[in-house]
């Protein structure tokens, strides 16, 4: 008896990625300045913790964020977040907020901080966090210079 002839090869079935954890960054970047002052502090003592960076007039940097999430691939695009997404909503959440902007003055979620390096990564969490489908925020890097930066994972768990 004779088979039947087939329209040709069986149809495969897409190949799954294993449920792995994968962490993806993408790099943003914006300018700002700042005035590292503390009002309950006198001048003096403001001179001798913060040097310069206590400048009146304040003075600039020009930030570099990473954000880097965590997440599962998804099967049909192989993608934990689309990086298009991601931008529009760092733009939106962050850079927007920050870019051209005096710390001290210009940034709502930042009054009555001293705008820290340290200071800005933590706040920048606060409004990433809970806020970006699909992955979970593993990492910030916010570099305030080539040499300087603070790198954040959230607030410690207990």
């Amino acid at each position: 008896m004779r088979s039947k002839p087939t329209a040709g090869p069986p149809a495969r079935k897409p190949r799954v990625l294993p449920k792995t954890i994968v962490y993806i960054t993408k790099q943003v970047e914006f300018s700002a300045s700042h005035r590292l002052y503390n009002p309950k502090f006198p001048d003096a003592k403001n001179w001798e913790v913060f040097g310069i960076c206590n400048n009146p007039n304040g003075h600039g940097h020009n930030y570099t964020l990473d954000v880097t999430l965590a997440g599962v691939p998804d099967p049909e695009t192989g993608m934990i977040i689309d990086l298009k997404r991601l931008k529009e909503i760092l733009d939106d959440l962050v850079i927007q907020k920050l870019d051209h902007k005096n710390l001290n003055l210009d940034v709502g979620f930042l009054r009555g901080l001293v705008p820290t390096v340290e200071s800005l990564v933590i706040k920048i969490w606060e409004r990433l966090d809970g806020h970006i489908p699909g992955c979970k925020l593993h990492e910030l890097v916010l570099y305030e210079s080539r040499t300087n930066f603070a790198r954040y994972q959230g607030p410690q768990k207990d």
